[in-house]
């Protein structure tokens, strides 16, 4: 495997292990998703709702089942998930195969499978997403909220299939982006994100939702990411998790490792 083949596979795998992972609780308990729609409500109340329900919490740990599927080929792992809010996101596969811990200021990673490391930016990620990725809104997306901020632009409103749909009012014709919003409790039922002139096209749908600790937080969440004639099917099932507890984020790059340099 060549340099940029490697490093599109690496890619990838930084994707699945940081834009779709959400957060569930051993303690928590599964809250309805269908609630009645009010066509009067405008974009700024309800992205004014959507912003209360952000989950307030200091650290996260957990275990997630992630099965993959691209083509006739599938995988599934188990990955250990933490978190120190708004400052560090740490996974770590199965033996600490594969380990990777995110900042705000660079995106770290070691694959003891051929021995390769990365240690830099969110360029690795937004390059391939062709959009401008930081550490705020990989967590926004873990944690169901609006990947971009609303607050920075205007919005249209409509309601789709039982979902309040919100679009920027200046959508772009090289970036696209669609939020759809719970009627129940107006975390995201979806995320949708597309480039048409580069056939690419990702979608975060948040199946269910928990209430954990008087905080909704995702429970199931299954991601389809398209480009080209690629597709890829992500689902996740998260298990063991415990809010507000001391965590460590170990991390060190073993000696012998070959850096991964993009160019």
């Amino acid at each position: 495997m060549d340099n940029k083949a490697q490093i599109k596979l690496i890619s990838r795998i930084l994707i699945v292990l940081l834009l779709f992972i959400a957060v569930g609780c051993k303690s928590s308990k599964q809250i309805a998703s269908s609630g009645e729609l009010n066509s009067s409500l405008t974009s700024k109340q309800l992205i004014k709702e959507h912003n209360k329900k952000e989950a307030k919490f200091k650290t996260l740990q957990s275990r997630v089942k992630v099965e993959y599927v691209q083509g006739d080929k599938s995988q599934s792992h188990t990955i250990n998930l933490r978190m120190e809010k708004d400052k560090t996101i740490w996974l770590s596969a199965t033996l600490g195969i594969v380990r990777i811990k995110i900042t705000p200021s660079k995106v770290s990673f070691y694959n003891k499978l051929d021995n390769t490391f990365f240690d830099g930016d969110f360029s690795l990620i937004s390059d391939l997403l062709g959009t401008k990725l930081d550490f705020e809104k990989v967590q926004n997306i873990l944690l169901g909220n609006s990947i971009y901020n609303l607050n920075d632009e205007k919005y249209n409103n409509d309601i789709h299939e039982g979902s309040y749909v919100l679009s920027p009012k200046n959508q772009k014709e090289l970036f696209e982006i669609f939020y759809l919003l719970n009627p129940k409790h107006f975390k995201m039922d979806s995320q949708q994100l597309a480039q048409p002139l580069e056939h690419r096209m990702l979608q975060i749908d948040y199946k269910d939702y928990q209430e954990v600790n008087k905080q909704i937080v995702p429970q199931m969440v299954k991601i389809i990411a398209v480009e080209g004639n690629d597709e890829t099917s992500i689902s996740m099932e998260f298990k063991s998790v415990a809010l507000n507890t001391d965590l460590r984020f170990p991390f060190r790059i073993p000696n012998g490792f070959e850096e991964i340099v993009i160019k």
